[in-house]
């Protein structure tokens, strides 16, 4: 073993990527504090002392156009990239997430001798199962973050742990409403609905006026009820115009970034499939979930799924716990409905808030420890 600080390369292509990446950074300093690390960051990652040779946004895309339009740009980083760490090499390179932008690029870095490790498995369960063979060429070992994973990656021939998943870590067992509502200026009587339309500029294009006229909706059946609306900082210029658009008369409180407390607060949210989902979850609060996309992309990923859910916690769950709206089905009439009917329905809130306790005690189990260790296995071997 040698003195010198442990050296390591990571990616991380987007919010929720950069989440990951400063929990999982948190986590490993603790094990090595000489922790050296750099690459491809955001905010989370960079305060966890990850060098940002360009930052995370850079990777930001939205579906095959924006994708076609970006390529040249983003062939052009992962080669400077990938240079730059043959040449520097580090003991291991981290791709978080963002596999079309990492697969390559880990496998190139395999190839010349370094070892690769993918930090969350990509959904080849739920669609573009394709994908695992290009996991299998790309990864030295997977660290995925839901139990079933790691068997069905290693019928494929992918070495793969099971750490949990570090918000499961992060997110207390008992939700801190009251001191949520506290910092928002919630009163504890008020009801309390949270929008969170996504992170991406694209979401907020196709999702946001969903929710936005949803929760004028609401309002109108409901005038007591309170809207928060946490947004990605930097895309507040984008939300603005739609809430005067789409919500003019209606209590939204914009926030920049504060979801966690949104969540923490409120009795329901309506919500963007993805990580939001499962944070929801873990925060114990009945959603909606929706999703919208462009019509070419959503012909596109509809021919690729394999199973009727896409919201993570009916994944767990195997089953719809919580509602659905995708697509044509994402109208502001039905999520307006569907959330009106969450909060008039105690029992399912509570029942709803049994079933969450128990997916959040199932990914917690010391995510940090756990992909330490797997990574010092594949870095040392022991």
């Amino acid at each position: 073993m040698t003195d010198q600080p442990l050296r390591l390369a990571l990616v991380a292509g987007e919010a929720s990527g950069d989440l990951l990446g400063g929990l999982l950074l948190a986590g490993l300093k603790a094990r090595w504090p000489q922790l050296q690390a750099a690459g491809i960051a955001g905010p989370r990652m960079q305060a966890q002392g990850c060098q940002a040779w360009w930052p995370h946004e850079r990777l930001s895309v939205f579906g095959y156009v924006d994708a076609l339009k970006r390529l040249p740009e983003l062939l052009r980083i992962r080669r400077q990239l990938g240079d730059r760490l043959l040449a520097e090499r580090p003991a291991a390179f981290i791709g978080i997430d963002a596999p079309d932008f990492n697969f390559g690029l880990e496998t190139r870095l395999r190839e010349g001798g370094l070892k690769t490790i993918h930090f969350v498995c990509p959904s080849i369960w739920a669609w573009r199962g394709e994908r695992v063979a290009r996991l299998r060429a790309a990864a030295d070992h997977v660290l995925c973050l839901f139990p079933f994973e790691p068997e069905l990656l290693q019928r494929h021939g992918v070495s793969a742990s099971f750490v949990g998943h570090p918000l499961a870590d992060a997110i207390p067992l008992e939700p801190p409403r009251a001191a949520a509502r506290t910092a928002l200026g919630l009163a504890d009587a008020d009801t309390v609905v949270a929008l969170l339309p996504g992170s991406r500029r694209s979401e907020i294009a196709h999702i946001a006026p969903r929710l936005l006229a949803a929760a004028a909706l609401m309002q109108r059946q409901r005038p007591g009820l309170r809207f928060v609306m946490p947004v990605v900082p930097g895309l507040a210029s984008l939300v603005e115009p739609l809430i005067a658009q789409h919500a003019k008369g209606v209590a939204i409180e914009r926030l920049d970034g504060q979801s966690h407390e949104a969540l923490a607060a409120c009795d329901v949210t309506l919500l963007a499939s993805g990580t939001a989902s499962l944070e929801a979850a873990l925060f114990k609060r009945p959603m909606v979930i929706t999703y919208h996309l462009a019509w070419l992309n959503w012909q596109r990923m509809k021919r690729m799924r394999y199973q009727p859910w896409v919201g993570l916690p009916n994944i767990l769950a195997g089953k719809f716990l919580v509602p659905e709206l995708i697509q044509d089905e994402a109208t502001p009439e039905a999520l307006a409905r569907e959330g009106l009917a969450l909060l008039d329905d105690a029992p399912r809130r509570a029942a709803l808030e049994r079933r969450f306790t128990e997916i959040h005690h199932q990914l917690r189990c010391n995510t940090a420890q756990r992909a330490a260790d797997a990574i010092a296995q594949v870095v040392h071997g022991a």
